[in-house]
């Protein structure tokens, strides 16, 4: 026991008097370390806690394994709790592979037995060598960054994996010489039933035949591009640090990006997701690379504008990119006399008069009988105002013309007379819908939501 634990380091190892929560299969692999953690604990007066989850996929196989555990747990007087899931059902609603979903379920069901022991419950599972090298080929296999490439670690969002160093050759002569049974799954040694299989029952017996020291040459490679993923990671955080962070949205600076090698900008980019509080999870090099082509490639005084993962909005203009979290779209409202309505950051009044700041649009003509409605601008719609000297002009040209960013756009209130453009705030009244100085008009009072708010209290 020692001489394996030993390879671990110290911190990640129980606590004396410190409960434990151990991830137990059944298999080879869990077993062990469930024994080796059992005995750690009980020279220190602590507890190991195993906990089996039944992902029910193999029928009768999968009920065998969780009582070939309880029973085995009962006679050592180990704690056990178990749980199951709808692994299937899970992967048909949200798209996920059968071994994603079995994943996701379980580690769910570790943490919530994990809390109801108390605070910062360490989990513990049975990952060791040979699947630190097979998950290092696999990523790399997939086109993985460094983070990848630099496998697992002994501890990682709560999870303890003390095994890391140790082989399943030596996990084997381990159970063998102190009698400790396991329970197979049949799957695993069907190559074709997922590709994890066929890396450990084809590529790593081969890579073993080159040099037998392949898993720890591999798993060396790992841990140095480990430190080099540290370092990445620490030189993102000094260059992030002075970024502007609102509610909502994150800015960076085009000169800070710039100034920063090929090697830590994508670092960056994640950075500011994290600091716009949605993660980094889903946000691939292709992502990455779109939102440091729109900051190669867009025009001094123009804005471009990429939609990402997570509702998030990329936006670059005048050397500025910004990250933000897309509002919910605005729909149209109908605009009825004397009846305030709420658009977006506006409260919109129809009345019969000029009464504050709003749009004055022409009455209607004889023979006329169409509604006011208020909405977000349509793509391509125009507006001919005196500046376009009659010709009509798109709002998106228009707001570029007046420095007004693309998510401004987007919330400026719209007025619609029968279907057709009439206005738009802060832009103008369409001369088709004009009306002079001092004649009757039908008028849109506009003011701001908040001030609206203040002034009430």
């Amino acid at each position: 026991m020692e001489e394996l634990l030993s390879r671990c380091p110290r911190w990640a190892l129980p606590a004396r008097g410190r409960p434990v929560l151990c991830a137990v299969s059944g298999g080879l692999d869990s077993m062990c370390l469930l024994d080796l953690l059992d005995r750690w604990c009980r020279e220190r007066q602590a507890k190991v806690v195993a906990a089996h989850f039944n992902h029910r996929l193999r029928g009768a196989e999968s009920d065998r394994d969780e009582a070939f555990v309880r029973d085995w747990c009962a006679g050592r007087d180990i704690p056990f709790v178990s749980g199951s899931g709808d692994v299937r059902g899970l992967a048909e609603r949200e798209g996920l592979s059968l071994e994603e979903a079995a994943r996701k379920l379980r580690y769910a069901f570790l943490r919530r037995e994990a809390e109801k022991l108390g605070q910062h419950i360490r989990i513990y599972t049975a990952h060791h060598a040979d699947d630190n090298a097979e998950t290092i080929l696999f990523n790399l296999i997939r086109g993985t960054g460094v983070a990848g490439l630099a496998g697992m670690a002994y501890q990682q969002n709560g999870i303890y994996r003390p095994l890391l160093d140790v082989t399943r050759a030596e996990l084997a002569a381990y159970a063998a010489d102190h009698h400790i049974p396991h329970v197979e799954d049949a799957t695993n040694a069907d190559s074709a039933a997922a590709a994890r299989n066929f890396l450990r029952l084809e590529v790593m017996p081969r890579l073993k035949q080159i040099n037998p020291q392949a898993v720890a040459h591999i798993n060396g490679a790992g841990r140095r591009l480990r430190t080099v993923d540290r370092s990445l990671e620490e030189e993102a955080a000094r260059r992030t640090a002075c970024v502007e962070v609102q509610e909502g949205r994150v800015t960076l600076s085009q000169q800070a990006l710039a100034e920063a090698t090929d090697a830590v900008k994508p670092r960056m980019l994640l950075r500011l997701f994290d600091l716009l509080g949605v993660g980094r999870r889903d946000i691939t090099a292709a992502h990455l690379n779109a939102i440091l082509y729109l900051t190669r490639n867009t025009l001094w005084g123009r804005e471009s504008r990429l939609d990402l993962p997570h509702g998030v909005t990329a936006r670059y203009c005048r050397e500025w990119l910004i990250l933000e979290t897309r509002p919910q779209l605005l729909t149209e409202v109908q605009l009825l006399p004397g009846c305030p309505v709420t658009w977006g950051d506006y409260r919109l009044t129809l009345l019969d008069q000029p009464e504050g700041e709003g749009l004055a649009l022409r009455p209607w003509r004889q023979g006329e009988r169409m509604g006011l409605t208020a909405g977000p601008a349509a793509p391509g719609d125009r507006l001919i105002l005196p500046e376009t000297h009659g010709g009509g002009r798109s709002v998106k040209r228009l707001c570029l013309d007046r420095r007004i960013s693309l998510t401004e756009r987007d919330r400026l209130p719209a007025i619609y007379a029968g279907g057709c453009l009439a206005a738009v705030w802060r832009l103008g009244v369409d001369e088709a819908f004009s009306v002079s100085a001092g004649e009757p008009c039908r008028f849109i009072q506009i003011a701001e939501a908040a001030k609206e708010r203040d002034h009430e209290k």
